[in-house]
């Protein structure tokens, strides 16, 4: 690397998948690579074919150094047109001290599912501690959780005020909690919904017949 750069080696080659050579460099994690990298004119703000920057493969692979050295060289435009975050990279390898680093840069978006995705309880925390909204993706936090029975991050979302009553929107035209669904045959899980506010009443009511049905009433041994 240190004998072909100056010889006049293209530091912005890419290979047939778009991978940069900084890329490359960043996935390493290797900060001194990086740099003699960047002293060569490397440019941080090209993506590959899958419209991934150096910046998320660094964060995906949880390389703090590296990170800390893209953060600032990476444009904004470059990742509002990649249509990811760094963040998201972050929260999807499980790497905490990544994922703090860009929360403190401001560039936080929607890591959140990424984290509870992954079942981590310390990035989950970590992201609502410092904001991060539970409501903007299509299949809410809470419910991601619940299907995956991560008990432990179902009640840290429920403690910041998750909404037990949300369902997935995509594909749901009734009122019926999609919580529910997704615990039938869970008789803990169902228990932690009923006692923060799951409303009971909506699983027997149906928005296309003006007839609330109480069909049957269940009850559970405490």
């Amino acid at each position: 690397m240190m004998s072909s750069t100056p010889t006049g080696g293209d530091v912005n080659a890419q290979t047939p998948n778009g991978d940069s050579v900084l890329y490359d460099a960043a996935g390493s994690g290797n900060p001194d690579c990086i740099e003699l990298l960047l002293q060569h004119g490397a440019n941080p703000n090209i993506t590959n074919l899958s419209l991934q920057l150096p910046i998320h493969c660094a964060a995906y692979k949880g390389h703090y150094l590296a990170l800390r050295m893209l953060i600032p060289i990476t444009t904004r435009r470059a990742l509002r047109l990649s249509g990811q975050s760094p963040i998201h990279a972050a929260a999807d390898g499980g790497h905490v001290r990544c994922t703090e680093l860009l929360v403190d840069e401001d560039m936080r978006k929607t890591a959140l599912y990424f984290a509870v995705s992954n079942g981590d309880v310390t990035g989950t925390q970590l992201l609502l501690n410092a904001g991060a909204k539970m409501d903007l993706d299509p299949l809410q936090c809470c419910l991601v959780a619940v299907r995956a029975w991560r008990y432990e991050i179902v009640r840290i979302l429920l403690a910041s005020r998750a909404d037990v009553n949300c369902y997935f929107t995509e594909v749901n035209d009734t009122v019926f909690p999609t919580a529910l669904q997704y615990c039938l045959r869970d008789e803990m899980m169902m228990r932690l919904l009923l006692n923060n506010g799951y409303d009971a009443e909506k699983c027997f009511c149906c928005p296309h017949d003006s007839t609330c049905f109480f069909l049957c009433v269940y009850s559970f041994n405490t």
